[in-house]
């Protein structure tokens, strides 16, 4: 075993070295490899970026409630009644004998594109400042809050990175009425970042919705409330919703989007994968081909077949390994931290940022392996089992 080892470790050094010999073919592997690397690194990326935006944004202790069936806000109806139900559920938290709960608006208006001055859809959400307040992690950043009654909002920091007309102090039009930017708030880049809020009661008399909302929030004296506050709607037949923490509503929100931007990532990454294999193969045979003097050579004083298919081998496999890591290097130069946004499930626009992470670039990789392990196998098939008088005859 250990003159196998030893016969395996020295071709593959020598078949390493003579790489820059074949330097062009050689370097057309490593670059289509590392296209592809790149290619699903971003979008592997984009999906990840995503899905943290959306999934971080969600608490344990705060309950969301939909009309049941519906799977995005856009898609809910809550009437005043129903919130006023939910007021006197069990497992509320309160606060000075206030029950802590948010009846929410959802609605859609336009923004423009700072990259391409196209029009996109963004969320205005009309909540009250106890709303604000349910939110853990948000700040504002620049001015302030927007006051009850008025036509003033707050902006999140992705819209003002994102979409024209919305830094602090600005004015636009938003349905019927003219609205003025007082505020800018962070939340961690999360999803949350890419609305605008405004008071409820003014964001039902402009859009023409008195009364009606779309979602309720509510903190919970506990994570271990929800099954109280469940229990409570489903034995109320005017309570017709679906009851969940933000936890697991953002989480599958993310879950929908993320995986959609991933089933176009790998198919695409694939199909080049099999032009980059193509490359391998031809660059491999070729070499093959080029050395089979030097492979009749080394059989003849004793290399065994194993070690000189494990060489041709691990030959690919470097060339493998060499476009996979330049593929991580230039994904990671281009789009770790670039900001983009996509449509979300409620059809309106979700700013979030590229993630690169060790785990994506390890499935990266692996696919950039398997890549060097299907383009090297089959000339490494050829230089163990050619007949060393015929290659040394041929030469």
């Amino acid at each position: 075993m250990g003159r196998v080892i030893s016969q395996v470790t020295a071709i593959a050094s020598m078949n390493i070295r003579s790489i820059p010999q074949r330097l062009w073919m050689s370097l057309s592997t490593v670059v289509a490899i590392a296209l592809v690397v790149a290619v699903l690194l971003a979008f592997l990326a984009m999906g990840n970026g995503f899905r943290q935006a959306q999934s971080s944004a969600g608490a344990e202790d705060i309950a969301i409630m939909l009309r049941d069936g519906a799977q995005t806000e856009i898609n809910s109806a809550v009437t005043r009644e129903q919130a006023d139900l939910i007021e006197e559920a069990p497992g509320i938290a309160r606060e000075n004998g206030r029950p802590l709960v948010s009846a929410e608006l959802y609605v859609i208006v336009d923004g423009t594109s700072r990259a391409n001055g196209l029009r996109a859809n963004l969320p205005l959400r009309g909540l009250a400042l106890g709303g604000v307040a349910l939110r853990h992690d948000v700040r504002i950043a620049e001015g302030r809050l927007f006051q009850t009654g008025t036509n003033e909002i707050v902006v999140g920091r992705s819209v003002t990175r994102e979409f024209a007309g919305f830094d602090l102090g600005k004015t636009m039009r938003l349905g019927q009425s003219v609205w003025t930017v007082v505020g800018v708030f962070e939340d961690g880049g999360t999803v949350r970042e890419s609305e605008l809020w405004g008071d409820v009661g003014v964001v039902q008399s402009v859009f023409k919705r008195a009364n009606f909302f779309q979602t309720i929030r509510a903190r919970l004296q506990s994570p271990r409330s929800l099954p109280a506050l469940k229990a409570y709607v489903d034995a109320d037949p005017r309570l017709k919703f679906a009851v969940q923490s933000e936890t697991e509503y953002f989480s599958e929100q993310a879950k929908q989007s993320s995986n959609l931007i991933q089933k176009l990532g790998w198919p695409l990454a694939i199909i080049m994968a099999i032009g980059a294999l193509a490359g391998a193969l031809n660059t491999m045979y070729s070499s093959v081909a080029s050395r089979g003097t030097e492979i009749a050579t080394l059989r003849a004083i004793g290399f065994g077949r194993i070690p000189t298919f494990a060489g041709t081998l691990a030959e690919a496999l470097t060339l493998a390994v060499i476009g996979g890591g330049v593929g991580i290097i230039a994904a990671t130069l281009l789009f770790q931290g670039y900001s983009a946004s996509t449509l979300s499930a409620n059809f309106t626009q979700v700013v979030f940022t590229f993630k690169v992470t060790p785990a994506l670039c390890v499935s990266a990789l692996v696919l950039a392996l398997i890549v060097g392990l299907i383009g090297g196998i089959f000339p490494a098939f050829r230089a163990a089992r050619q007949p060393i008088v015929g290659m040394l005859g041929d030469q």
